[in-house]
């Protein structure tokens, strides 16, 4: 017992006689830390206890009505007033009656009129026992309180762990699929260009292409949930872009199905990939039609979120501005544990041949490489909304401009490719030798040094990102450009690498090329670097 408990007696004195006030009062009233409630209405004693937060409460036996058994059944019958010490005061020295009280769950007994200082002293003793008994509740409620918390965070961060994981695997899976995709695209557009096909050749050629476009998808869709995918990220104004895409989604979603979107006027700004952001709408768009079969709502809805916002508070994030978007449908909704594993890549509820998985997946991937959050509630009949939220920048808008539709263009000048798969190195040769370019080749880093230190002068370097051997693709692009300032560097890599980017975004100057890609696409790329190189020249 501490001296702050035996100081802190809160009681309260129940007695049809008043004079028991001044019997009791005029000592308990002069001591330190003691405060004296006095009541004559025993049927009130719950209420009265309440209300002057009594840790003792000393009640006379013989009372007319309610009498001092009737108080201790009444007060140890509510839950929180079951453990308040209770001092039954009589002027029966009666041990049946004692014995009685006791049983009916009084904590002490005494025979009127108690010595003061006796009184006191049990009355302080009562008290202290329990403020203690209501701390020990309080720790025991605390302790199961951060037990829960405990117990939520290692469930977060093993979720956490586990999703990092499956992003590693399906990393490294898209990366090598990527790679074959290549192989398979070059060979495919060689094959194209060098004619002598036949139309139903050419179908078959197209239909192969096709095929290879859908597998370019779905590694992106992987990539994007590992957070691999390379973002071309940039300070946008969110209102066009949003509003941009309702004639898209309605073709998504059919013609009975109806999209309503409620943008707040003067959204912030936010640094994002509108192409992966228009991407990841897209395909939770297409997620929601599935859920509500073909039919029902989908609302997009947009606005900005103050820092401190109760919205944010359950991702954590109370400190930062941002803008909420949020894609709802009216669809079948999720049970709980379809929730907690809704963002895993290829898990799906739908029938087999009837979805990917990889819808929210890549939602997922795409908003946390943007330095983003994304949240996820859904009831079973009602239905689902996923929520985006984007941190704001101060920074304005830029001007999105124009991308030009890729076409087949050549040129003369000299390229050097850096390909450690032979399959891809050759198609990518042939196909820039095709295109009139000469074409130097090698199969790492190590030996593409060994052809610049011999006197071989390139116009552009194409490089992929990883290589074998002691001189990583980085080193060998600095000694080139060291060497002969007016080249171009043009990476490609089958997933963003992090030593060109920070964050997933790309490092400014630096050029990359995602596999697969097709020969539009490399020759227009080609062609932009080169015509750089030809305005620095001439200057």
């Amino acid at each position: 017992m501490n001296e702050t408990q035996s100081q802190n007696c809160s009681v309260l004195l129940i007695d049809d006689e008043a004079m028991a006030e001044d019997l009791i009062g005029y000592h308990m009233t002069r001591q330190p830390g003691i405060r004296l409630r006095y009541d004559r209405r025993a049927e009130l004693a719950v209420s009265l206890c309440r209300d002057s937060a009594a840790t003792v409460v000393l009640v006379d036996l013989r009372m007319p009505g309610a009498d001092g058994f009737d108080v201790i059944r009444m007060l140890r019958a509510q839950p929180d007033t079951e453990h308040v010490p209770i001092v039954l005061l009589s002027s029966e020295d009666d041990a049946d009656i004692k014995a009685q009280a006791f049983a009916l769950g009084a904590n002490d007994y005494l025979v009127k009129w108690p010595e003061a200082r006796e009184l006191e002293a049990r009355i302080r003793y009562h008290s202290a026992a329990y403020l203690t008994l209501l701390q020990r509740d309080a720790a025991f409620r605390e302790l199961r309180q951060r037990e829960e918390e405990l117990r939520v965070s290692q469930a977060a961060l093993q979720q956490a762990q586990k999703m990092e994981a499956i992003g590693q695997l399906t990393g490294g899976v898209a990366h090598d699929f990527n790679n074959v995709l290549q192989i398979i695209s070059g060979n495919l557009h060689l094959l194209r260009l060098v004619g002598n096909v036949s139309p139903q050749g050419k179908a078959r050629i197209e239909n192969a292409l096709a095929g290879v476009d859908r597998g370019a998808r779905l590694a992106a869709h992987l990539l994007a949930f590992a957070r691999r995918q390379p973002l071309q990220s940039a300070v946008v104004d969110l209102t066009p872009v949003l509003a941009d895409m309702d004639d898209m989604l309605r073709r998504a979603l059919g013609p009975r199905a109806v999209v309503d979107t409620d943008i707040a006027p003067q959204l912030w700004n936010t640094e994002v990939d509108t192409g992966g952001l228009n991407n990841v709408i897209l395909n939770l768009a297409i997620n929601a039609r599935d859920a509500m079969q073909g039919e029902g709502k989908l609302t997009i809805r947009a606005r900005n979120l103050a820092a401190g916002a109760p919205q944010l508070s359950h991702i954590g994030e109370g400190d930062c501005d941002y803008i909420l978007i949020e894609i709802a449908d009216t669809g079948s909704g999720m049970p709980e544990d379809v929730v907690l594993r809704a963002f895993e890549p290829f898990f799906t509820t739908k029938p087999t041949g009837q979805g990917t998985g990889l819808g929210l997946s890549m939602a997922y991937g795409f908003v946390k490489q943007s330095g983003g959050e994304i949240a996820l509630q859904s009831e079973v009949g009602v239905g689902t909304c996923v929520q985006i939220f984007l941190r704001r920048s101060e920074h304005a808008a830029i001007a999105e401009a124009p991308t030009p539709t890729p076409a087949l263009i050549g040129g003369v000048e000299t390229i050097l490719v850096v390909e450690d798969e032979e399959a891809v190195r050759t198609a990518t040769v042939d196909l820039l030798t095709t295109l009139g370019y000469r074409v130097l080749s090698s199969d790492d880093a190590g030996q593409a040094m060994d052809l610049i230190d011999g006197g071989a002068e390139i116009d552009l370097l194409f490089t992929d990102v990883i290589m074998p051997g002691r001189v990583s693709s980085l080193e060998l692009s600095e000694m080139v450009l060291r060497r002969q300032p007016n080249a171009k560097v043009l990476f490609t890599s089958g997933y963003a690498e992090g030593v060109l980017s920070h964050d997933g975004k790309l490092l400014p100057g630096v050029h990359l090329l995602q596999k697969p890609y097709n020969a539009e696409t490399l020759s227009a790329r080609i062609r932009h670097l080169l015509r750089q190189h030809s305005s620095t020249s001439a200057a």
